[in-house]
């Protein structure tokens, strides 16, 4: 039998793994815009081309992705914190005074940011409590030049350049 092990202590541990920032938006069937910033999002295959997102089971985007919205990833560039901070909030309109573009279904996307897909959601999994959202990209967008806003231990950070 295996010890229960302490919330706290797993919460630092995984604090010890950087990630990089992704802003996830969609439009739910009422045509009102959501987003929410993450940072659990990886490659998943690369034929065919997929990716995943954990999404909190009690976000307001959760029940829309589980019914298989359309949804767009933007990983954020190094100076894009007050992105990351506005769509982290949990009160306020996040999309208040954004210049915003729209995908062909409708999605908002937020312009330049390091690399934006536009996905389908096409597999759905419980996960403790979040929900395993897998995406299949529609379009991708990939910006030339940039750096990534980074989170490690509870901060932001950027890269370090190496000579």
């Amino acid at each position: 039998m295996s010890t229960p092990i302490d919330p706290a202590q797993f919460r630092a541990a995984l604090a010890r793994f950087a990630s990089g920032i992704t802003v996830l938006t969609m439009r739910d069937a009422t045509g009102t815009d959501l987003g929410m910033t993450a940072t659990a999002f990886t490659s998943l295959s690369l034929d065919p081309p997929l990716i995943l997102v954990c999404v909190d089971a009690n976000a307001t985007m959760a029940t829309p992705l589980i019914k298989g919205a359309a949804f767009a990833v933007h990983v954020l560039r190094e100076d894009q914190e007050h992105l990351s901070r506005r769509f982290a909030a949990t009160t306020g309109d996040r999309f208040a005074d954004l210049t915003l573009e729209r995908s062909p279904e409708g999605t908002p996307l937020l312009p330049d940011t390091l690399m934006r897909m536009e996905c389908a959601a096409v597999a759905r999994h419980p996960g403790g409590d979040h929900h395993i959202i897998v995406g299949r990209p529609r379009r991708v967008t990939v910006a030339a030049i940039g750096e990534p806003l980074l989170y490690f231990r509870g901060r932001y950070g950027r890269l370090a350049q190496t000579p």
